[in-house]
């Protein structure tokens, strides 16, 4: 075995990442080394041109499940891209890069945009975003540890008699 491979950190097949180019703190992706490429579920896309290059527009809800959390986002597109998803229908994506944050390291990522309403998870991490930085441990999740959650206040019940 690759002695090299034996100093990678390991992640499980989920984790919470930051994307702070993106001004998001918390999002729970899926690590899929059957994937290529990293999408980012995104929506209310807007291309407009600036400063002699194409951008676009979005909105990003990280949070699972909710839609309280909105992040109103731009980026430079680096290519539109055709990726054929799960369900094998190929669509022509905008692909950007922005950097991501695990583990306490920061590297840039490509992420196409599409929305991924329907998947489990926001955001899907593909091995060209963690080839020789991280093995991944299939059985096993947040190596990189879970966010703090806000505690709930829970309700007292009264009576008619109180």
């Amino acid at each position: 075995m690759d002695k090299k491979k034996n100093n990678l950190p390991v992640i499980g097949w989920r984790e919470w990442v930051a994307l702070p180019d993106l001004g998001i703190k918390t999002i729970k992706v899926k690590v899929d080394s059957g994937a290529r490429s990293s999408s980012l579920h995104a929506f209310d896309l807007k291309i407009f041109d600036r400063d002699g290059g194409q951008w676009v527009r979005f909105k990003v809800q990280p949070v699972q499940r909710s839609n309280d959390n909105t992040v109103v986002v731009e980026a430079l597109v680096l290519e539109f891209r055709s990726v054929r998803s799960s369900s094998g229908i190929a669509k022509r994506r905008p692909v950007i890069i922005t950097n991501i944050e695990l583990l306490g390291e920061v590297w840039p990522v490509e992420l196409t945009l599409a929305s991924r309403d329907e998947m489990g998870f926001r955001m899907l991490l593909g091995r060209e975003a963690f080839r020789g930085r991280f093995l991944v441990d299939g059985g096993k999740s947040y190596y990189g540890g879970k966010p703090k959650r806000k505690k709930k206040i829970k309700k007292r019940r009264t009576t008619d008699t109180e």
